[in-house]
């Protein structure tokens, strides 16, 4: 995977205090912005993925609720 530059427009604030991390001084602005561009498409890849489910399974209905009504349908064993 090749690597391209681009150019990446900080207020001096905002900059000052990623220059002052000793993460980015170890290991440098781009290493920890690339990591930072990963983090933010793998939380909106999950925040899909959760958006999706509630889509599918009808918003905020937990599994308690899905399943209500269904302990009287099965006969279980005794022990």
């Amino acid at each position: 995977m090749g690597m391209r530059p681009i150019q990446v427009t900080f207020d001096e604030a905002l900059l000052a205090r990623l220059d002052r991390h000793p993460m980015v001084r170890e290991r440098g602005r781009s290493a920890v912005l690339r990591e930072a561009a990963a983090d933010f498409l793998a939380r909106k890849d999950a925040e899909e993925v959760d958006r999706r489910y509630e889509a599918g399974y009808g918003g905020s209905r937990s599994i308690d609720d899905e399943l209500e009504g269904w302990s009287a349908e099965g006969v279980w064993p005794d022990p």
